[in-house]
């Protein structure tokens, strides 16, 4: 049982609505039983767990040696880069160090010595988790915030990205947008991707350096100005399509288009001064677990929910084994404050069915004649009296499991090459003659491939073309002007009769058109 501190945690939490407790001890007239709330770890500081990449290769400076100037003095020129000396160095890892003794370390990349080509960086941060946004991204420039930059966020590990905002001195120049603020949007289009002049513009790098993604002044259209009203901002996260997943990410990436220029054109005879300097990444959000999970822990190196409601996964993203009596669904902020936990059940239980459907059905049927419950309407491609089967047209994923939602493949059977469009269980469709492969999309020897496959014509070895014939494209033979047939095999002559001699006397052209005319003259003279 919990101490009395838990259950003043939990009278806290259920004031204050923040849903950082999953469940605590309640005195009912059967004794104590635990309650259960929809559950979500504190924010914390993800720059602590990020992974950094930086390319392109070689953008990094200091490989060779090079010196770099500052705009606001730009003939004074002593500053250099050397990646071989640590005291002149400036690596990656720079962007996201604690700078404990005061000093204030960055990373660096090469000057834009290499004008008018763009001087492009790309960084790319990874956790390797889901993640929620929780506070603004703040990226701290030294000499100069970029005149051009994205950021740019990806929700499954970097296959995929999409903007999250555009940074311009100039936004309809650089990326052809109307130029807005976050306190422009209004509750309805709080997700729009906006292009923002407010931190590209040259202030002088001693002033203002940050660049920020705003999540505070897009939470504050729900909560209002100081976020007192967080339980409007989490009903809206559940009601309002998309919104939780706006603020939902695995990676982040800048894209670095063009440096800080001091407020100028670029001057070309002092390239030294144009690079990118970040001396830190604030990245403050807290792990995604569905509101299934108080805390988040490094677990062999990775951020790892700690699932309750018998949930499980990096993000308790499914129902444990033996929890499955109904489809897992993420936990709900609603009702505030302590929202609704949809706790895995197990089968049997009295708040599940008596029916295993594996996950992919959450309704079950009594058939009176055979005696039998079964589950209704499976999902997931999934088919039987569990949802254990696949459906025709797809077969068994061998290596999910059978609550997994990929459980069942696509056959994907070439229309054209096979019977049908079922396979067996190790995904091979059935062919037509002639048609290979596991989708009966490839043709056996002796076959080829034309909407379907149909026997070879001719070939280069058994089915050769004769009398000086060319195969062409196994699908006919080319055959001299004295000869015909499939493989070229007839003469053109009559039999019997020498083609060249006197017997078979060929027309000389001149003969022809004589013959022609006269026949065209008589015709007329009928008429």
């Amino acid at each position: 049982p919990l101490p009395r501190p838990a259950m003043l945690l939990h009278c806290l939490a259920s004031a204050v609505g923040q849903y950082n407790m999953c469940k605590s001890l309640v005195s009912t007239d059967e004794g104590s039983v635990w309650e259960h709330y929809a559950c979500q770890p504190s924010p914390a500081s993800m720059k602590d767990y990020m992974r950094i990449k930086v390319d392109p290769p070689g953008i990094t400076c200091g490989n060779p040696p090079e010196r770099f100037c500052t705009l606001e003095n730009p003939y004074l020129c002593s500053d250099e880069c050397d990646a071989s000396n640590p005291d002149l160095a400036h690596p990656p890892q720079l962007m996201q160090d604690r700078e404990r003794n005061g000093l204030i370390t960055y990373w660096q990349t090469v000057t834009w010595g290499r004008h008018p080509e763009p001087l492009l960086a790309n960084i790319t941060m990874s956790w390797n988790k889901s993640l929620e946004l929780t506070d603004d991204i703040q990226i701290t420039f030294e000499y100069g915030r970029p005149t051009i930059m994205v950021l740019d966020k990806s929700m499954d590990h970097g296959h995929s990205w999409q903007p999250f905002q555009f940074y311009a001195d100039d936004c309809q120049d650089a990326f052809n947008m109307q130029p807005k603020r976050v306190r422009d949007l209004s509750p309805t289009n709080l997700t729009r991707v906006i292009c923002t002049e407010q931190y590209s513009r040259w202030v002088g790098s001693k002033n203002d350096k940050n660049v920020k993604f705003e999540v505070r002044e897009r939470f504050a259209l729900f909560a209002g100005p100081r976020l007192q009203n967080m339980d409007n901002l989490y009903t809206r996260m559940e009601s309002m399509k998309g919104l939780r997943d706006f603020f939902t990410f695995t990676n982040l990436r800048m894209r670095l288009l063009r440096p800080a220029l001091g407020g100028t054109y670029v001057q070309r005879d002092n390239l030294l001064k144009y690079f990118y300097a970040i001396s830190n990444i604030e990245v403050p959000a807290r792990c995604k677990c569905n509101l299934h999970a108080s805390q988040c822990l490094l677990t062999e190196g990775n951020l790892q929910c700690q699932c309750e409601h018998n949930t499980t996964g990096q993000d308790c993203q499914k129902c444990k084994k033996g929890f499955k009596a109904k489809s897992w669904k993420a936990g709900s902020y609603l009702p505030a404050p302590t929202g609704t936990p949809n706790t895995c059940t197990i089968a049997g239980s009295p708040s599940g069915s008596n029916c295993e459907c594996y996950g992919h059905s959450n309704r079950c049927s009594y058939i009176d004649y055979l005696n039998i419950v079964t589950c209704v309407s499976c999902k997931h491609n999934t088919r039987g009296q569990n949802c254990q089967h696949c459906r025709l047209g797809y077969f068994r994923n061998a290596s999910a499991e059978l609550d997994d939602e990929n459980v069942c493949i696509e056959c994907n059977c070439n229309q054209l090459g096979s019977i049908h469009d079922r396979c067996n269980g190790t995904g091979f469709c059935q062919c037509k003659d002639g048609a290979a492969g596991a989708k009966c999309d490839d043709c056996l020897p002796g076959y080829y491939w034309k909407q379907g496959c149909y026997p070879n014509v001719c070939d280069e070895e058994m089915l050769l073309c004769q009398n000086g014939g060319t195969c062409h494209m196994n699908q006919k033979c080319v055959c001299p002007p004295e000869f015909k047939g499939v493989l070229c095999q007839q003469s053109r002559c009559e039999a019997g009769k020498d083609c060249n001699g006197a017997s078979s006397p060929r027309l000389s052209t001149a003969a022809l058109l004589l013959c022609t005319l006269s026949y065209l003259l008589a015709t007329l003279s009928h008429h």
